[in-house]
């Protein structure tokens, strides 16, 4: 049973900040540049809590957790933050136009979704599902943190399935509480609903839905370590109490909104790259066709679109030429390792277990701590860092359906890292929960 709850968000005053000058994009997507664009909108941008800079002298009693923590509640205390006095739910919008990478240059669509706070579960309980690998380090971080300042200050993105039953029931004509327009133009809008009856009906209707994490798989699991840490601290068991629960943006899986981009592959800093060796080596493996080598990231994209039209695909682009790898030889099961059927049909698991892992012989640990690999969302720039001698070869993906996340998550299985990519984003310090 999903444990759905309202709470008293901590919100910038408006009269106090200008709130586009304040909000973020999650704290695993501020590239360093973006960082320091933030430090340089606001003395109270809120990288300074989810996000700080490192310092020299840093040391046990003065770092950047402390530093976040300092800052958290000098905002509180000086009013630059205030907490809502009614415990709310916060229908939230989106409203964006799709990428010109999805071929959908142009579209306009709003994605709805509400926040709440949630109870963390374990997977075993069969209420939350993942469906990516977490790595040990960004946990470790994000534990500092939460422990530091006691707070979340962005959402666990979660998906639910309905027929659209419940963001009826948050539909209204009053205007937002909060819009404030990100880098990337998305229009943001919070509701703040108050309505008691309201609040019920949503809570009710959430109670019977299984949760999938879109994305904040590491601040969920995040979550659940600090819970078992502060049961630890304060027996006897405490069902109710602020940590019990994080912060969660629940957006219905089945809205036509709900857009996914490709994560491409760039493989760098490999000795003695052959791209012919590379040819020969994987086409035991896929049909392999020889494509224009100058394409461009608009060619490229459309052609793997229609290529996924019957099944999987990738591009292969290497600085002097690229390959339409597509239809897997069925009888390559020794690569996956009792991988289930499910897998073998996503193009990451193809991409991963044979080209990544058999072909061009990358441990899973060096993909894991991308010793060799990173991730673009963008495909023009995938392509020119092999073509501007930055890197051996890119593998350009089409995108990963909800169906496929779905499907994978309830079965109790999960994809390898940066396998989907929800776009939008959802922005941190919108709404803020506070333990404490």
């Amino acid at each position: 049973m999903a444990d759905i709850r309202p709470f008293r968000a901590f919100r910038y005053d408006p009269r106090r900040v200008r709130l586009d000058q304040v909000v973020t994009q999650p704290y695993d997507k501020i590239s360093p540049a973006l960082q320091e664009q933030y430090y340089a909108a606001s003395p109270y941008n809120l990288v300074r809590v989810i996000l700080g800079r490192s310092e020299a002298s840093d040391n046990p009693a003065n770092n950047v957790y402390s530093r976040a923590a300092a800052a958290f509640r000098d905002w509180r205390s000086d009013g630059i933050l205030h907490q809502d006095s009614s415990p709310s739910l916060y229908r939230y919008s989106q409203s964006f136009t799709l990428p010109e990478l999805l071929g959908k240059s142009g579209t306009k669509v709003e994605r709805q979704g509400f926040i709440a706070v949630g109870r963390v579960e374990e997977y075993s309980a069969g209420v939350v599902y993942r469906h990516e690998q977490t790595l040990s380090k960004p946990k470790a971080d994000r534990l500092e943190l939460l422990g530091s300042t006691r707070a979340h200050f962005g959402q666990i993105f979660m998906l639910y399935e309905d027929s659209g039953q419940i963001d009826a029931l948050f539909s209204t004509d009053a205007p937002p509480n909060i819009e404030v327009s990100d880098e990337y133009g998305v229009v943001h809008r919070i509701w703040q609903v108050c309505d008691a009856d309201l609040i019920h009906s949503v809570c009710a209707a959430m109670q019977d839905k299984k949760l999938i994490i879109a994305d904040g798989h590491h601040r969920y699991e995040t979550a659940l370590n600090y819970r078992n840490q502060r049961r630890k601290e304060n027996p006897p068991s405490q069902p109710d109490a602020p940590y019990e629960f994080a912060m969660m943006t629940f957006v219905n899986m089945n809205s036509p909104a709900l857009t996914i981009l490709p994560s491409h592959r760039v493989v760098h800093s490999l000795n003695g790259f052959s791209d012919e060796v590379f040819y020969k080596s994987a086409r035991a493996y896929f049909d392999i066709d020889g494509v224009e080598a100058s394409l461009d990231a608009s060619r490229a994209m459309a052609m793997l679109g229609e290529a996924g039209r019957s099944g999987t695909s990738l591009l292969a682009v290497s600085g002097e030429r690229a390959f339409l790898l597509h239809h897997p030889n069925p009888n390559a099961s020794e690569v996956f390792g009792g991988i289930s059927l499910r897998q073998q049909s996503l193009d990451v698991v193809q991409l991963h277990k044979v080209l990544l892992e058999h072909v061009l012989h990358l441990s899973e640990e060096s993909i894991r701590n991308q010793q060799n690999i990173s991730y673009v969302r963008d495909a023009a720039e995938a392509i020119s860092s092999v073509r501007g001698g930055k890197a051996n070869i890119t593998f350009l993906m089409n995108p990963c359906r909800i169906a496929q996340v779905r499907e994978i998550a309830f079965a109790g299985e999960v994809m390898p890292q940066k396998s989907t990519d929800f776009y939008p984003k959802l922005l941190s310090g919108l709404t803020i929960y506070a333990l404490d």
